[in-house]
Order: structure tokens, then C-alpha cells, then sequence
């Protein structure tokens, strides 16, 4: 399970990197070299975002990923069928993140059961409430997968607690509102907010949304149990290509 191997790495880890790439940029030979180096610098669990043409929670850093991605020919079988590879190559967990419609169109039971088959231990699907998620919630727990759901700054108290009831392995907070990329004030406001996440969930916590550097993740010690590292590991790619992606995660650390 998911959040026990959260909770081993707890043990001997103050807090946990997770870091998240969009499948098929800059190609997917990139993308198996930039896996092979996060893993290899010490990341904990990864996101494997399959490319929509409309993410709705990502900004402009992991939108132009997305669409690049999908011009360049990313199909969902092609994620399916590479996330197989790294999953049978890399001693870590890997979840999907994507879009509900993704797996509206791949067919949700079909779409659990090839995660499953592939070696996938659960799934970031941010636009599907429990409300609407009769179907998908279903079809994740008969595949033993872990529907990881989202906790917001404006989420109140009773909402956190709704949501931590159908969550499995970690719930991922957002730092802020709007969308990735963007810049966090990690202040007593935010530690404010995460008390409150804690409160409500005995799963372990992720922050995400505008951690950027080794500060950042220091800052959360004690606060959350997951950094998440999204966009800026895309930055450094960009600007300086895959081969600075290993220095970078170390210097998280």
C-alpha cells in the first residue's frame, strides 16, 4: 500500500520528495533520463502527469509542457505503456496525474485496471469531487489503487474532513489558490493552513503549488510530510536540459 510505504520512509526521512513530470516532454527518451536521475538523487515517489489540452489546475509552465507534449504525438497508450517501463525499472511508487476526462473517454474501470496492471499505485485526478466520483472511487479501490485528493487554503474544515474520508495514501495540499507555477509566501499563514490539513486527516500531507528550493522544503519540516516539486524541475529542464535535473534534487535535500 501507498501510504505504508509513506509511512516506512517516515521513519527514516523528515520529510519526503515527491517530484512530478509531464509524460512526453520534452520527449519521452527525455523523460525516462530525467526519472532515471530523480530517482537516482534520492526523490521519493513521482507524479506522472498524462498531457490534457485543457489542465485546469497547472499553469503556464506545465500548460506549454502539456501542449508540446501532445503535439508531439503523446497518446494515453503511450503514457500507459511507458509508465510500465518505469515502473518495472525504478524501486519507487509512481501515481498518474491527469485529468477526469481522460479516464471518462479511456473508460474508468478499464483505465484502474491497466493502472494497475502497469504497476501504478494510485492517481491526482484534481477535477473530480467525491460527489461526481462514485465510479472512479470504485473502480480504484477494487484495483487496491489510492485516489489521492486535493485540500485548498479556502477548503473549510468540514469540506477537509469530507475529503479525507474518501482519500487513500497522502493528500496533496495546495499551498495557494490559483494554479501551479506560480509563487508561495511560506509564512505563518501557510502553517497556519496546514495545522488545519493535519487536523482533519490522519493520512500523510503533501504540499505542492510553488516549492521551489531547499528553503522551501526546510520550511516544511515538521508541517507537511511531502514537498512536491513540479514546475520548477520543468525550468530547469528548459533552460538548462535534463543532465542539471540530478544536481538540482540533491541540492533539495
Amino acid at each position: 500500500m501507498l501510504e505504508s510505504y509513506l509511512r516506512t520512509r517516515l521513519k527514516e526521512k523528515e520529510i519526503l520528495l515527491m517530484t512530478h513530470i509531464v509524460l512526453g516532454y520534452p520527449t519521452f527518451e527525455e523523460c525516462f533520463k530525467i526519472i532515471e536521475k530523480m530517482v537516482a538523487s534520492g526523490v521519493d515517489l513521482m507524479e506522472l502527469q498524462i498531457p490534457f489540452s485543457e489542465p485546469i489546475a497547472d499553469g503556464p509552465v506545465i500548460l506549454h509542457a502539456n501542449q508540446k507534449s501532445l503535439s508531439g504525438g503523446s497518446t494515453v497508450r503511450k503514457c500507459l505503456d511507458f509508465a510500465q517501463e518505469i515502473t518495472q525499472t525504478f524501486d519507487i511508487p509512481f501515481l498518474f496525474m491527469t485529468y477526469y476526462n481522460i479516464l471518462f473517454k479511456y473508460g474508468v474501470d478499464r483505465f484502474a485496471s491497466e493502472m494497475a496492471k502497469k504497476g501504478l499505485k494510485g492517481a491526482i485526478v484534481p477535477d473530480i469531487p467525491p460527489e461526481e466520483g462514485n465510479d472512479y472511487l470504485r473502480a480504484m479501490e477494487k484495483e487496491g489503487l489510492a485516489p489521492v485528493f486535493i485540500f485548498a487554503p479556502t477548503t473549510t474544515d468540514e469540506r477537509l474532513k469530507y475529503l479525507a474520508s474518501f482519500g487513500r495514501g497522502f493528500i496533496y495540499c495546495v499551498a495557494r489558490k490559483g494554479v501551479t507555477g506560480a509563487d508561495t509566501s511560506f509564512s505563518e499563514q501557510l502553517e497556519e493552513y496546514l495545522a488545519r490539513c493535519r487536523a482533519a486527516t490522519d493520512l500523510p500531507l503533501a504540499l505542492g503549488f510553488g516549492v521551489k528550493e531547499k528553503a522551501d522544503i526546510d520550511f516544511l519540516k515538521g508541517k507537511a510530510d511531502i514537498a512536491v516539486i513540479g514546475s520548477e524541475t520543468i525550468r530547469i529542464v528548459d533552460a538548462h536540459g535534463s543532465e542539471a535535473v540530478g544536481a538540482f534534487i540533491r541540492g533539495l535535500m
